[in-house]
């Protein structure tokens, strides 16, 4: 059996229920455990499980008869047996690190199942990208599921990305074999609208068999949200206030409740659960996203879980949307996301329910980690020179491409500005009276310019336009080929020289993040594969987004992650203001807009 490729229950089936019976011998033993059973919901105690061919054959209190003169025995010494973590929604790739060496950086954390949507890379290299993330998954000793891309582009019309996804792409997809369902539906106005192209892609999805994953960031939850719900999305993870969660759950949309490296969404939806008393089991935990410096210093779905116990969930309550819940929702129960028998034995021991330190860890009966080190190998996919060097600019770029002209004998500039709000995805839509000096319109007061650098097919095309909330100060610029969904280069700065110097350095290095100040580079993390990904550990691009970090600190902004605030300036499917390389868009109307307030 090839690296990554995994026994069905059918081909274990005599064999679970012979080592069940006393017949044959387990591979593995553990007893004296505390076992989590989130099927019931209730903590057994002193029992033990039996595990061969990577699958639990027996789950109860004395598995004597299971162990054999080859069968290897371990002592939980009374800690509790938990299931493997799942990650019920998530993009591997603004981790910044291809799949293997993300699975590496979370197995030590307990995530044993990553539900996975690599739109990111969709937009980049199209369905041969995506093929690529596919493939290097199924290599893994864990579960990486991937759901296949919907929008590429995320908005039709606001956007232009390398290549974009259609109804035919998904419907061959939906063949491959670690194809779980269709990816968040980002253009809710098109599904509101009756589009046939999203339509289309939905309509394979459910021919398939399997999930269509939900995106409605509007904050109406009226009539439009029904029109949303009908088009046959089964979860939602941009809910970001308790009327949110409640309302998906009873129209039978799983709410996905984020905690991320920088969107903070679960506080204000678990009270659906832990005030209101909701029926949990339609909940469901999930990262979106982390990226590498919050992986290799914070943790990864047990950091999730451990802030929703912080925010008054129950401990097995928690679990259940960690594990259980999500296995169900995606018609895996039978498979995993639980101990019981016959599913994948992925487990944890943990001596504490409530700080849940992550102590060992398996994942299909092998041990992979154990006190935060990495026990195992997680191959690599050989990735073609066509997966690099995809930074096309067409130009070099200098200070007057990011001039900003004012009408003639303007003074002063009414400007509409993309506002930064704190551990939130949504942006807010400001407006400020800037500065018109000889003719270009210069920021000020906290505001800076940000602009988007087309980088797909090297046609030059800039758009500029104002920000507000990173507060830098001095001179500066950072920029950064990872710029949600369509991955152009993303650009903001006090001043437009380096603005130049940030964007043709990503060009030179073929993608990643720069940052400057007074003419000098402070911070790079190179991220060669698709402008998005390196290949190498997490910990050494870790150490590298900690430079990025540190300069945007240095330049004085105090936002917590607020490298992932940058990032998505340019998610046009996510209100209010946003910038793509067409313009300035308006998302709550989904149309472009003016830069200029008309007096």
């Amino acid at each position: 059996m090839a690296k990554g490729e995994f026994a069905s229950w059918a081909d274990c089936a005599a064999d679970l229920v012979a080592v069940a019976a006393g017949r044959s011998s387990a591979d593995l033993v553990v007893q004296n455990s505390r076992l989590v059973n989130v099927q019931s919901r209730e903590v057994l105690e002193n029992w033990q499980i039996a595990v061969v061919r990577g699958r639990f054959a027996y789950v109860g209190p004395d598995a004597r008869h299971c162990i054999g003169p080859k069968t290897q025995i371990i002592d939980a010494g009374g800690r509790y047996l938990i299931p493997g973590l799942c990650d019920g929604h998530m993009h591997i790739e603004s981790g910044m690190l291809i799949p293997a060496e993300f699975a590496a950086a979370v197995i030590p954390y307990g995530t044993t199942t990553m539900f996975t949507d690599p739109h990111e890379i969709a937009n980049v290299l199209g369905l041969a990208g995506v093929r690529m993330m596919h493939d290097e998954a199924l290599l893994q000793p864990i579960n990486i599921f991937t759901q296949m891309p919907s929008c590429a582009p995320s908005a039709p019309g606001l956007e232009t990305t390398g290549f974009e996804i259609t109804p035919q792409d998904v419907a061959e997809a939906m063949r491959w074999p670690g194809i779980i369902g269709l990816g968040e539906m980002m253009n809710y106005p098109g599904v509101i609208a009756g589009d046939e192209k999203m339509l289309a892609e939905m309509a394979a999805t459910q021919a398939a068999g399997k999930v269509i994953g939900g995106h409605y960031a509007s904050p109406d939850l009226g009539t439009p949200f029904h029109a949303y719900a009908a088009g046959g999305a089964a979860d939602d993870h941009e809910g970001t206030h308790e009327a949110d969660a409640v309302l998906r759950a009873r129209m039978g949309i799983r709410a996905m409740l984020r905690l991320g490296s920088a969107w903070y969404d679960v506080e204000r939806q678990i009270t659906a659960i832990t005030e209101r008393g909701l029926d949990p089991r339609n909940f469901i935990l999930c990262t979106d996203d982390c990226h590498s410096e919050t992986l290799v210093n914070e943790g990864h779905m047990d950091r999730v879980v451990r802030h929703a116990i912080d925010c008054g969930c129950e401990p097995l309550i928690a679990l259940q949307m960690a594990t259980i819940n999500t296995a169900t929702h995606f018609g895996l129960e039978r498979e995993l996301g639980s101990i019981a028998p016959g599913r994948r034995a992925d487990f944890i021991l943990s001596s504490d329910l409530v700080s849940l330190p992550i102590e060992v860890v398996f994942a299909r009966g092998q041990k992979l980690a154990e006190h935060g080190k990495i026990l195992t190998e997680c191959p690599h996919y050989e990735w073609p020179e066509g997966a690099k060097n995809t930074v096309n600019l067409g130009k070099t770029m200098g200070a007057t491409d990011f001039e900003i002209a004012a009408a003639p004998n303007m003074a002063e500039a009414h400007v509409k500005v993309i506002g930064v709000i704190e551990n939130q995805a949504p942006t807010q839509a400001l407006s400020a009276k800037l500065p018109v000096i000889d003719g270009l319109v210069e920021a000020n007061k906290g505001v800076c310019q940000i602009a988007l650098v087309e980088r797909h097919h090297a046609t030059g095309r800039i758009s500029n336009g104002f920000v507000q909330g990173f507060a830098y100060q001095g001179e500066m610029a950072i920029a950064s080929s990872v710029a949600h969904d369509s991955h152009h280069i993303i650009v903001v700065g006090t001043n437009r020289e380096m603005m130049a110097q940030a964007v043709n350095r990503l060009g030179e290095i073929g993608g990643g993040a720069t940052i400057w100040q007074d003419g000098a580079e402070i911070g790079q993390v190179h991220l060669p594969i698709a402008g998005l990904m390196s290949d190498r550990p997490a910990a050494e691009v870790a150490a590298e987004v900690q430079t990025i970090l540190s300069g945007m600190q240095r330049c004085g902004c105090a936002l917590n992650n607020a490298f992932m605030q940058h990032s998505l300036l340019a998610l046009v499917v996510i209100p209010a203001l946003r910038i793509s390389d067409l313009g300035l868009v308006d998302v709550d109307q989904f149309a472009l807009t003016d830069l200029f307030i008309s007096e």
